[in-house]
């Protein structure tokens, strides 16, 4: 079948009837994920007018989900979070290694760091925190050319079976009202 309305129509029609066929299983749908699995949201290269990262701080706070400015790096909300209130501490530099940090850089994201603990506690009382650098694609890192430190708040079972089975993840609250929480406590304590 070459025809591509009929090739569309076809696709169509078993994805209702796989929709509807009733079994064990309940479902989440959550197609605005497709953007992440995708990689849509990730550079096409490595070049500074190509990094999300370094677009965000360009913009608004509200349509970057930044959190809060410092001098040398920002905190923001990360758009595909493990749980709410995950945040990334990012250099205003596009750079892709700690270790080309400057030493004002490396002193200003560990306070970043130390502060997005401290309002993501007064803000929603996590149990703890995950703390880490995915530094390079084979570490783990999705946006490889732009160093960012996750800051992911933990509750006791917020693991569960579906990211473990389902590979999806059910979020309680949207990023606009998690960021503008945290936003006002980090302005608070200025």
């Amino acid at each position: 079948m070459t025809d591509p309305a009929a090739k569309e129509q076809v696709r169509l029609e078993f994805a209702e009837q796989a929709a509807g066929v009733p079994d064990a299983f309940q479902r989440l749908w959550t197609p605005h994920r497709m953007v992440y699995v995708g990689g849509e949201a990730k550079p096409a290269d490595a070049s500074a007018d190509e990094c999300p990262f370094c677009r965000a701080p360009r913009g608004s706070d509200a349509d970057g989900l930044i959190v809060h400015r410092s001098r040398y790096v920002y905190a923001l909300l990360n758009l595909f979070p493990y749980n709410p209130g995950h945040l990334l501490i990012l250099p205003y530099r596009h750079v892709p290694d700690y270790t080309d940090l400057s030493a004002a850089e490396r002193a200003d994201f560990g306070e970043v760091t130390k502060e997005a603990i401290e309002v993501l506690r007064a803000v929603s009382r996590p149990a703890g925190f995950n703390l880490g650098i995915n530094q390079g694609a084979v570490a783990g890192a999705g946006i490889t050319a732009h160093l960012h430190q996750h800051v992911v708040p933990r509750w006791q079972g917020d693991m569960n079976f579906l990211p473990v089975i389902g590979r999806t993840k059910a979020l309680p609250q949207l990023l606009a009202d998690t960021r503008e929480l945290l936003a006002a406590e980090w302005a608070r304590r200025a």
